[in-house]
């Protein structure tokens, strides 16, 4: 087995094989010296870690996953299977969700992306009015979004996920209800609110970042063939001591010029479950990413 190990969803429909969303990045990680493995993406979200991780070889070592997002306990509980097998993921579970979910790395990144405040909320279940009209009120009034710790429905933009002014709660509450009831079971966390900023520019970037370096930088994937604007491209060293202090070892941050020509950070994520936009992982810089991964994987230990 090779000394890195990257963990792939496998096709729900042929279980041998890679999912089709990832397989051109499973050439390009062993194409830069890795080994792959499979692992059962719907028997881990059913609760079924061990059936999950069951076709990963005995003794496998390091290992980054690259596929469909997971939810952190679910992660969590994938990390501990795993483990039971002689297999470390490079990310562990409490820096997954560090950097997978907003209110692990709002505090770190407040001064460069708009301003924001959460609630929790299971499945089904809303916060009240009251209680979002208190969460809301520092935000000032003023256009915002609503969105789930990880998630928004921005497909439905005016029905779950814009409101002209937080300050008109009732609003509020009413996009927020219909957000968590669109989100049904896969609300992640409970109800983000976060001031709306304009982004007029030509297209977000995704910045990838590998121990604290940017790597790559990409079109966002919803937008794969905007090539994003300079200033974008150019914010690594600006972001630099924000990752840093993050802690997390394989993060993206998606970038926006705001209408004052100001860079701003849109997300943050884990870049485990972060996609490339289509047709990027055999690309030189598809290339260039799994090969820092591959450098990464030998010179520490995974965080907690």
């Amino acid at each position: 087995m090779a000394a890195t190990l990257f963990l792939f969803c496998a096709d729900p429909l042929h279980p041998l094989r890679t999912d089709p969303h990832v397989a051109d990045e499973a050439g390009a990680a062993r194409a830069a010296g890795a080994g792959t493995a499979l692992i059962d993406h719907d028997a881990l979200l059913a609760g079924d870690a061990g059936a999950a991780v069951a076709r990963v070889e005995r003794g496998a070592g390091a290992a980054w996953y690259r596929g469909w997002m997971i939810p952190a306990g679910r992660y969590a509980e994938l990390a501990e299977a795993l483990a039971g097998r002689g297999t470390t993921l490079l990310t562990g579970p409490e820096a997954y969700r560090r950097a997978h979910e907003l209110p692990g790395w709002y505090g770190t990144f407040a001064a460069v992306t708009p301003r924001s405040a959460w609630l929790p909320a299971a499945p089904g279940d809303p916060p009240a009015e009251a209680e979002l009209a208190a969460a809301a009120a520092p935000l000032g009034g003023g256009p915002g979004i609503v969105k789930d710790y990880v998630k928004s429905r921005k497909h439905e933009w005016h029905e779950a996920c814009y409101t002209p002014d937080l300050s008109d709660t009732g609003r509020l509450a009413a996009v927020t209800r219909r957000m968590v009831e669109l989100q049904d079971g896969f609300l992640t966390g409970g109800v983000v609110i976060r001031s709306f900023e304009e982004y007029p520019g030509p297209g977000e970037a995704r910045m990838w970042w590998v121990d604290g370096v940017p790597v790559l930088t990409t079109a966002h994937p919803d937008h794969p063939g905007v090539r994003p604007a300079p200033a974008l491209c150019a914010a690594g060293p600006r972001l630099a001591p924000l990752v840093a202090e993050l802690g997390c070892r394989f993060v993206t941050t998606d970038l926006a010029l705001r209408s004052d020509g100001v860079p701003r950070v849109v997300e943050v994520g884990d870049g485990q479950v972060s996609d490339l936009p289509r047709g990027a992982a055999g690309t030189a810089g598809g290339e260039r990413l799994f090969r820092a991964l591959v450098r990464a994987a030998g010179t520490r230990s995974a965080p907690s």
